[in-house]
């Protein structure tokens, strides 16, 4: 079901503009829908009363929760079942976050990730998405939503805005804290300026090296590098939130000194900051997760060269717990629906710098 399905399905049982909001945002924000001033048995037509069990069963089935993971981090990976029987992979992030998926499996093939290697089964619909925050929120306090979940969002961009305008509308999360994370694809740089609500924008770069991303990213669209952060510098300035680069460490791949003069080259002066993220292990992939002092090296040495940089660790990486692992686990009858605890791990700092007042990458000093 898609989000404009379910406002014509509740126009239908008699909704008018305000309760069709009222359902609309008490279901996406998990709150009750008694707690306004005027109870529902006298705000709600009789029409609509007797129809609102049917209504939220249909709300219900759109996800549920069917595992739950629970990373000493403070994070949550989730496996959410949508009512077809396919999954998905949900994970509530540390300080409020919580990052979506936005398909079934996905087409660009990335090789080191696991999402990829079954291809692209089915788009997640805008109501999926959205029921996806309704389940992280009625666990804890959602104020930012990523969509750096299984899929692509370029690839679905028509479910994906659909979810973001209605997130920063009735959903009650603010344009800055809703973040949209792509491989770079043109027909989402031409859309994202023309939204009405402009998501932060999230740019999978992972290497300065064009031969060398076709390779890692084979279906992605082939554009240059430079291409990229030219077009995501554009979207920055024009929607006022500075680019979050993502990079995926991988040991011996996009580590080197090359790479990071690479990086200084490209992202000297642009408006954002490059995310240095350490592989979350794949089995069978044949890449492996660089050392923690190799990582940490890596990013100090790019903060001294005046590269805005910080080094993120992927949520739940003490469960397996990267995109489409949850679900292949499941898959290989492996999810048995229990919660998994397990022992903490080290606390890792991030290395940070700056941003100048212009909005430009500098380290700060």
């Amino acid at each position: 079901m898609h989000l404009h399905d379910l406002r014509l399905r509740l126009r239908a049982a008699g909704a008018g503009p305000s309760h069709e909001h009222r359902i609309l945002r008490t279901w996406s924000q998990a709150l009750p829908r008694d707690g306004g001033k005027r109870p529902t048995a006298n705000y709600f037509p009789a029409g609509l009363l007797a129809q609102l069990p049917a209504i939220d069963a249909e709300l219900a089935a759109l996800a549920r929760v069917q595992t739950v993971h629970p990373g000493a981090d403070g994070s949550e990976r989730l496996l959410v079942g949508l009512a077809d029987g396919q999954t998905v992979e949900s994970v509530l992030l540390p300080r409020g976050g919580v990052c979506v998926s936005s398909q079934v499996g996905c087409a660009v093939g990335c090789q080191f990730c696991m999402t990829g290697q079954a291809g692209l089964l089915r788009q997640v619909r805008s109501a999926e998405i959205v029921a996806q925050v309704a389940l992280a929120r009625a666990r804890r306090p959602v104020s930012r939503v990523v969509f750096m979940g299984m899929g692509e969002p370029s690839h679905n961009l028509d479910g994906v805005l659909e979810a973001i305008d209605f997130l920063g509308t009735v959903g009650n999360v603010g344009h800055k804290n809703l973040v949209f994370s792509t491989v770079g694809d043109p027909r989402a740089f031409e859309r994202l300026h023309r939204q009405t609500v402009r998501p932060a924008l999230a740019l999978s770069l992972h290497t300065t090296d064009a031969a060398l991303r076709r390779r890692l990213l084979p279906r992605a669209p082939d554009l240059t590098p430079e291409q990229l952060v030219e077009a995501a510098d554009a979207y920055a300035r024009a929607s006022g939130y500075p680019v979050q680069y993502q990079w995926t460490l991988l040991e011996g791949i996009n580590d080197r000194p090359e790479d990071i003069d690479g990086l200084v080259r490209l992202l000297r002066g642009r408006w954002g900051v490059l995310n240095l993220i350490p592989f979350n292990s794949v089995e069978g992939s044949g890449f492996t997760r660089p050392a923690l002092d190799q990582c940490e090296r890596m990013a100090r040495t790019l903060h001294e060269r005046g590269i805005l940089t910080k080094l993120r660790h992927s949520a739940g990486q003490d469960v397996d717990g990267g995109c489409g692992q949850l679900r292949a686990r499941a898959l290989q009858g492996d999810a048995t629906g229990h919660v998994i605890a397990m022992p903490p791990r080290r606390a890792r700092n991030p290395v940070g710098a700056g941003v100048r007042g212009d909005g430009t990458i500098t380290a700060s000093t």
